[in-house]
């Protein structure tokens, strides 16, 4: 999953490193890099707790969790629903995760040998 605001992919961080954060934007899952990270306007774009206004928001199996107060349930949602298909306004489309995962396969099984048929 890249950066949703300039795009750039994740790598392996270091071991015990944790560099990139993870928030919700829009009632979805997004990353934030490093360098994004220092440019700190990213905060006012992420979605918030109901409870305690938090931005530490995890979605996973289509609910959001809040991991400052632990409430689990729909968040405040700070972006329209037009601003889904594009990245914060910076011009980036993401692709869905269907497509990720698409291409990761395809991308896999372009590299394996299938193996002879039995005769």
């Amino acid at each position: 999953m890249p950066c949703y605001r300039c795009g750039t992919r994740q790598v392996d961080p270091d071991r015990g490193s944790r560099p990139w954060l993870r928030g919700v934007r829009s009632d979805r899952q997004v990353l934030i890099c490093p360098a994004c990270q220092s440019a700190g306007e990213w905060v006012a774009d992420l979605d918030r707790c109901q409870v305690c206004a938090s931005i530490r928001l995890v979605r996973r199996l289509g609910e959001v969790e809040c991991r400052e107060c632990g409430n689990v349930g729909a968040p405040v949602t700070v972006a329209s629903a037009t601003d889904i298909s594009s990245t914060a306004g910076h011009g980036i489309a993401s692709p869905g995760l269907s497509e990720e995962v698409e291409q990761a396969i395809a991308k896999v099984l372009r590299r394996t040998s299938r193996p002879a048929p039995i005769s």
